[in-house]
Formats: C-alpha cells, structure tokens, sequence
C-alpha cells in the first residue's frame, strides 16, 4: 500500500519540503533507506545518513537545518518531534496488517464459550468451557484458552500462547507468542520425610488494560488471590514473574527479569534486563533498577539502584571506581609493607 508525503504529512501534522507526491510503501531505518521507503531522524548522531540514504522521505525534527546539501530525490517531513511522530506512523502501520474477523478451521470452540463482534480465531486454536471473548480480539492459531478464561475487547493472544484457566485479560493487551499465563505457581512444602508435596495453586492471574507481555514470557497464577499486572506495564520477552506478585502501572522491565513470590512492584518502575527480585519485596513507585542488578531488600520511592546485591547507584559507581584500583591499592600496599619491614631491620 502506497502513501504519499502529503498523505503522511496529514497523519503527522507535519509540513512537507520537497515534492509531495513522493510516495512510499515501505519503512526503513536511515542508514539503511531504500528508494520508496519512509525513515526518520531524531538523533543528531545519524545525521550524517540523512545525506546520502536512498530513502525518499524522511522525517525529520522542525529545528533540522542540514549542514550540506541533501539527495535530489529526499522529500523531508518536518514535525515538532520526528521519533514519536515515527511511531504514531508505526503504530498506523501495525493497524493495516490487522487479522481479518473470522474463524479458521480447524479449532475447538466450547458451546458453552462466548466470542463477541470482529473476532479472529485462527486455526487449531483451543478454547475452553465458560471463555468469554470480547469485541475485536485476535486469537492467533495453535492459542491455548483455558475454561473461565475472559479476554476484553481489542486484545491479541499470539500464536502458541496459553492463558490458563480463571485467568482474566483485560482490554487492549498483547500476550505474545508462547507467552504462558497462569501456570502453577513454584510452591512446595516438605513433609517429616523431607519429601516436597505441592501446595495447591488455587489463584489466577489478571492482566488490567493495556498491558504487554513478551514472547516466551511467563506469569505464574497466585497460590490464593491474584497475581495482577496493572494497567499500562510492559513485559519483554523471556520475563518470570512468580506468584501473587504485583506489578504497577505503567511498570517496564526488559528480558531475563525474574521476580520471586509475592513482590510488590509500584507504578512507572523500570527494571534492567537481567534483574532479579527476592521474595516478599515491596520496590517503590518511580524507582530504576539497572541491569543485572540483585534487589534482596526493599526500595523507597524514586530510587535508582544497581549492583548485586544492588544500593544506590552514585554510592555503586564510587564504590566501582575503587574496586577497578584495587590492584593498584594492593601493589601500593605491598611497596609499604616492604619499606616498613626495613626501617623495622635498620632499627633493629
């Protein structure tokens, strides 16, 4: 599908400098532009590609001024923030590539399950007894829903992806493909023998509005209660989150973040890649938790911790500074000893 730069320049509010017939139908990065693709420029560090990429339109920040002269065939879209307006276009993008409503076969569909208006299911899908699925939801093929299971309108289950039963999903979120929500929580008990015997897992897990879970991602349903991940939070791939955790709102963390048993997290969090969280931890609103960091203790509000097991950040990085010296310290130290030990002789 083509779109012209007049055309994107009215999606954007942008103005257009150049040739506004131009046309696209094809999005790429800068340094990699091609003739009759869209790219973007936000950063002034890729400046130097919007000089000879190929791409024929290119959006670009008000304030741009180029240094030199720009390729013949560049129309350029200017716009008061290039990068979200680029996404805004994304997301325009995403939306053309929409499942047609329908329902592929094979699948099973319980007779007890209700499927609303504009839905897609696609082939060997699975959904269980009492599965309520809302208007405008996408359920992509080999999708495991489970009995008692209730998707809100406009969500989309990728392929592969299972949602145990009770589990609830609300409006607008995504579970990508092989994503498992509501597996077994990790709870064991030994007995006098020293033998583990399984605690019952009776719980759920609740996804509110808006929320994002990561391919291969997995979210473990409460032993009593919920597991619940607030509105708006965003879970990469490969994510662990254990039983009758919370996660706030508008919460991020990214890949091989593994949170233990009934944390709470507060809203507008971020969490490094590789971050692991102890049980039974209550982690602040607006706290930053830097990338492989090990959080074993609570953390107030608006803090940024790093490090394992992780402190504050400036305490982290001057204590870092010393640790890189310590050969240095230690060589020093050596050269001391020595001299002490023959004043020591010369004085005995």
């Amino acid at each position: 599908m083509k779109f012209s730069a007049e055309q994107i320049a009215g999606i954007i509010n942008g103005k257009v400098e150049g040739d506004s017939t131009t046309e696209v139908s094809a999005l790429s990065k800068i340094e990699e532009g091609i003739p009759g693709s869209l790219s973007f420029l936000a950063n002034n560090k890729y400046e130097e590609y919007i000089y000879t990429t190929q791409s024929s339109i290119c959006i670009v920040n008000d304030d741009f001024a180029p240094a030199k002269g720009l390729p013949e065939s560049l129309t350029l879209i200017k716009v008061e923030d290039a990068y979200s307006c680029f996404a805004k276009l994304l997301e325009f993008y995403d939306t053309l590539n929409k499942q047609e409503p329908k329902i592929e076969s094979p699948c099973f569909i319980d007779e007890s399950a209700t499927v609303g208006e504009e839905v897609y299911i696609g082939a060997f899908s699975y959904l269980g007894k009492n599965v309520k699925i809302g208007n405008n939801v996408e359920i992509h093929p080999n999708a495991n829903i489970g009995a008692d299971v209730t998707i809100g309108d406009g969500s989309i289950i990728k392929p592969g992806a299972t949602i145990y039963h009770g589990c609830v999903i609300g409006s607008n979120c995504v579970v990508h493909a092989g994503a498992v929500i509501g597996a077994d929580g990790f709870g064991f008990a030994p007995d006098e023998k020293g033998e583990f015997q399984k605690i019952p897992q009776i719980g759920n897990v609740v996804l509110e509005d808006s929320v994002d879970i990561g391919a291969n991602s997995t979210i473990d349903r409460a032993t009593m209660g919920s597991t619940i991940i607030k509105k708006g939070a965003k879970i990469d791939n490969l994510v662990q989150i254990a039983h009758n955790v919370e996660v706030g709102r508008n919460t991020a963390m990214a890949a091989h973040v593994g949170i233990a048993g009934s944390t709470k997290i507060g809203d507008n969090v971020l969490l490094g890649g590789q971050v692991g969280l102890a049980g039974h931890l209550k982690i602040g609103n607006l706290v930053k938790i830097a990338a492989q960091s090990g959080v074993g203790s609570n953390v107030k509000d608006g803090t940024t911790v790093m490090g394992s097991p992780a402190f504050d950040n400036k305490e982290y990085k001057q204590s870092y500074l010393g640790f890189r010296r310590l050969p240095r310290i230690l060589d020093r130290l050596q050269v001391l000893e020595n001299k002490i030990k023959e004043l020591t002789k010369d004085n005995s």
